[in-house]
């Protein structure tokens, strides 16, 4: 053998070898074109800096973005069943699940968080698109029933960032009764007083427009939101004629009344603090202004004269002074009279 032809070599060609390039450094702005690296957009609330176009957000940056420094406490994701009805389309529903979750890290389409904006406790909902489309199934209709009940227990606002493309359909009968449901939750709310306001992102359709996302008490959207029941494709099939230039799209909304508002991403915490600042004062001055209007209607009489101190007030006072009234004695029949 040959030592000098079969000496090995070093292998030193790595070092001048192509590096791979991670995916989705640049992203690309679908109005203008323009490439922003994707932490500086990041930065930017995934909002494009020369246009304004506001991209999709997962759950977690907003929440971070939203609350007092970022902090916030998670409530625990519901227990839900999987897979009741065995769905199998081109793969197992029970399949489509378990890449969702590793792919967003997320056990379901929403996270609730429970937080301070500026200085006010708020309960926080948001929708993420990346799992399964914010498809509304049981586990996302029950995220959304106890984050309303956590509200009621908090007494405080309770806020929903909503994108979606409607019910989930693996999961049939099971997913549209979560439209009900939720519905019974706003009232609760409702009932209890509480500020509830909706944020609408890109996209908000299907069955989630026709319950949750379209009872609050303020509706407020992104620009350029994509916002109905059905796709503006649909209609047109439909009808067969062609729809107006941004029908459907939250600045045509606000103009027919169906929206309160449209706020850019950068304004958007301040102004939902702003407006539950008012709501939640408001209400704790309704309060009072209701106590203190009952408390005088029970320290007068029904003809509007003043009531008397010693008198009982309440009816537990009243019962406490009631006095049995002594029974009657029995009366003796009148003795029959002699005869003369």
């Amino acid at each position: 053998m040959n030592w000098i032809n079969s000496v090995v070599r070093p292998k030193i060609s790595g070092l001048w070898q192509k590096r791979e390039m991670p995916e989705n450094l640049w992203i690309k702005c679908p109005e203008t074109g323009q490439m922003v690296f994707h932490k500086d957009l990041e930065a930017n609330q995934f909002v494009f800096p020369q246009s304004g176009h506001h991209m999709r957000i997962g759950a977690v940056p907003r929440l971070k973005t939203f609350f007092d420094d970022g902090k916030f406490e998670t409530l625990p994701s519901p227990e839900v069943p999987a897979d009741p009805l065995k769905f199998r389309d081109e793969k197992r529903y029970a399949d489509r699940i378990k890449e969702a979750r590793a792919k967003t890290g997320m056990q379901d389409a929403l996270i609730t968080g429970v937080g301070l904006l500026d200085g006010l406790t708020v309960v926080a909902g948001v929708q993420d698109f990346t799992f399964m489309g914010g498809s509304l199934g049981m586990a996302a209709g029950e995220a959304i029933i106890l984050g309303m009940m956590k509200a009621v227990e908090l007494k405080a606002p309770y806020i929903l960032f909503v994108s979606s493309g409607g019910a989930r359909m693996q999961e049939g009968i099971l997913s549209l009764m979560q439209m009900p449901r939720t519905t019974v939750a706003v009232q609760r709310l409702r009932d209890a007083g509480l500020p509830y306001i909706v944020v609408l992102t890109n996209p908000t359709t299907g069955g989630v427009t026709a319950s949750y996302a379209m009872l609050g008490d303020i509706h407020i959207a992104e620009p350029g939101a994509l916002i109905g029941f059905a796709g503006p494709r649909v209609i047109e099939q439909t009808i067969r004629e062609k729809l107006p230039d941004g029908f459907q799209r939250s600045e045509y909304l606000l103009d027919h009344g169906m929206i309160d508002m449209v706020v850019h991403r950068h304004e958007l915490r301040d102004t939902l603090a702003r407006i539950c600042a008012m709501l939640t004062a408001e209400r704790r001055g309704v309060a009072k202004a209701r106590a203190a209007s009952t408390a005088e209607a029970n320290a007068r009489h029904l003809n509007g004269a003043a009531s008397d101190a010693k008198l009982p007030a309440t009816a537990e006072q009243i019962a406490a002074t009631t006095v049995e009234p002594a029974s009657p004695e029995p009366t003796k029949a009148p003795a029959p009279a002699s005869p003369s």
